[in-house]
């Protein structure tokens, strides 16, 4: 089978096991991807949408905003082609050696860390994280102090410390999200998330 057979073949049988799935046409575009990236259709009962979250991610998008992830994971599986036709601009500060240092003497972690980093570029943008608690949990703070002000947080981290307490915690925010409740998540997930987004960015049209 060629490659766009095997896909399209994939997101019948999810369609078909989804059934009545109650999302809307929207909606099911973001979470058939997450199901199509995972295999796992505990996504059906455990996603979570802000009222917002979809028109503000089109927005962001096809206003070229800045996605900025908290792994180098998550920025590789990004759709680059399709951020790049709306001429959004993939970042990742997880690595910077100022970030490095930063989390050396504050005693965080990285993630959190580069949170910090990215507040200035934050603006308008989406941020993804499919990896650290931490990077979400200091995503919230910074948003409700004023000093970042991201269109749409993408938190979807994985793990048994604080992963589901950070999403938990966003999704009773009034800030534009899309997340998931308990321990499920990671970072190819979250990038099939923007993915999907910049796939209804692209069928919309500026």
């Amino acid at each position: 089978m060629k490659p766009h057979e095997i896909e399209n073949q994939s997101f019948a049988i999810i369609a078909q096991e989804a059934g009545d799935h109650g999302f809307d046409p929207d909606q099911w575009q973001v979470v058939s991807r997450m199901i199509h990236t995972s295999a796992d259709f505990d996504y059906l009962q455990t996603v979570r949408f802000h009222p917002d979250a979809i028109a503000s991610g089109i927005k962001a998008a096809q206003n070229g905003c800045a996605i900025i992830t908290d792994t180098h994971m998550a920025t590789a599986g990004i759709r680059k082609t399709d951020a790049a036709g709306f001429g959004c601009r993939v970042k990742c500060f997880i690595n910077d050696p100022k970030v490095v240092e930063a989390a050396g003497k504050q005693g965080t972690t990285r993630a959190a860390a580069a949170v910090d980093a990215a507040v200035e570029g934050m603006t308008g943008g989406i941020y993804v994280i499919g990896n650290a608690p931490t990077a979400l949990l200091r995503l919230i703070e910074q948003v409700r102090s004023g000093r970042a002000a991201p269109a749409l947080v993408v938190g979807l981290p994985v793990g048994f410390v604080k992963a589901a307490e950070s999403k938990q915690l966003l999704a009773g925010t009034d800030l534009p999200h899309i997340t998931n409740a308990g321990r499920k998540g990671g970072s190819a997930v979250a990038a099939a998330v923007v993915n999907a987004l910049l796939g209804l960015a692209s069928a919309k049209g500026a």
